[in-house]
C-alpha cells in the first residue's frame, strides 16, 4: 500500500488521514507545525468596517466567541466553500464564497470595498500578497490575527519512529512553512533514507518555491489550491 505524508497541523491531519484510508492510501501523520490561538481583542469597531475577509478556515476556529458576535452582522467574503462552511458554523454571515484561490477572491471584491475598511480573520505566519494587492486597489485591511502556526522539531527517533522504518511514497504540502520544515527533515542523515524515493506534492506554486533545490524533478504542483486536487496527484494507490 502507497504510504502518504501528512504535514498539516491538527485537527487537519486527522481529517487528511481518513480521507487516505478512505481512498486506499497508507497515511504516515507527521505534522510539521501546530497552530495557537492568539488573543484577540477589536482595536476598530465592526460599525467602521464594510465587510470581513476569511482566508483560512482556522482563523474562523481560533477567534473567540465574543468576537465572533461582534462580526456577525458583517457580509463575509470568504476563499473557498470549506472556509464557508466554517464561517456558517461560527454564525457569520456568508456573502461570498470564492473558488479558493486567495487572489482571485481579492479581485472579484476589490470594486466593491474601493475605499472602505475590512476587517481580515487571518494567522499571525500568512502570505502578504493577499493584503497588498487589496491596498493597491485602494481596499484598507484591517488584520485580526486570530493563531499562530509554529514549527514541531521531531528528535530523530521520534521522527523514525512516526515512518515506521518504511520509505515514504508520497509528501503533502499545504503550506510554504511546511515546505522549509520538509526540506530540512528530508537532509537530516538518519532520515534521509526513507525519502530517497517520495514524490512531493504541493498545493500551490508559492508552496513549492519555498522547498529548496535538492528534488525539483520529483515535485508535482496541484491544478487547484484545494485538497481534493491535491489528493488527485497521488493517482490510484498501489
Amino acid at each position: 500500500m502507497k504510504r502518504v505524508l501528512v504535514t498539516r497541523p491538527e485537527p487537519g491531519a486527522s481529517r487528511t488521514a481518513a480521507r487516505l484510508r478512505e481512498l486506499g492510501f497508507e497515511p504516515v501523520v507527521l505534522p510539521l507545525s501546530e497552530t495557537r490561538t492568539l488573543p484577540v481583542t477589536l482595536e476598530t469597531s465592526p460599525n467602521a468596517m464594510a465587510a470581513l475577509l476569511v482566508t483560512s478556515a482556522n482563523a474562523v476556529r481560533h477567534t473567540p466567541s465574543n468576537v465572533l458576535q461582534q462580526l456577525a452582522d458583517l457580509p463575509c467574503h470568504v476563499v473557498g466553500p470549506k472556509t464557508a462552511d466554517a464561517a456558517r458554523s461560527a454564525g457569520l454571515y456568508v456573502a461570498e464564497t470564492g473558488s479558493g484561490d486567495a487572489r482571485q477572491l481579492a479581485e472579484r471584491i476589490a470594486p466593491s470595498l474601493f475605499g472602505r475598511t475590512a476587517g481580515y480573520l487571518c494567522g499571525r505566519v500568512r502570505s502578504a500578497d493577499f493584503e497588498a494587492f487589496l491596498a493597491e486597489q485602494g481596499v484598507k485591511v484591517l488584520a485580526i490575527e486570530t493563531y499562530d502556526t509554529v514549527p514541531i522539531d521531531y528528535p530523530g527517533k521520534v521522527a523514525a519512529t512516526h515512518l515506521a522504518g518504511q520509505p515514504v511514497a508520497a509528501a503533502l504540502l499545504y503550506s510554504a512553512k511546511a515546505a522549509q520544515a520538509y526540506s530540512a527533515l528530508v537532509q537530516r542523515p538518519e532520515l534521509a533514507r526513507y525519502f530517497e524515493e517520495t514524490r512531493v506534492l504541493s498545493l500551490s506554486a508559492r508552496v513549492a518555491q519555498a522547498l529548496n533545490a535538492g528534488f525539483p524533478s520529483r515535485i508535482a504542483i496541484a491544478g487547484r489550491p484545494d485538497e481534493d486536487a491535491l489528493l488527485t496527484l497521488l493517482g490510484a494507490p498501489d
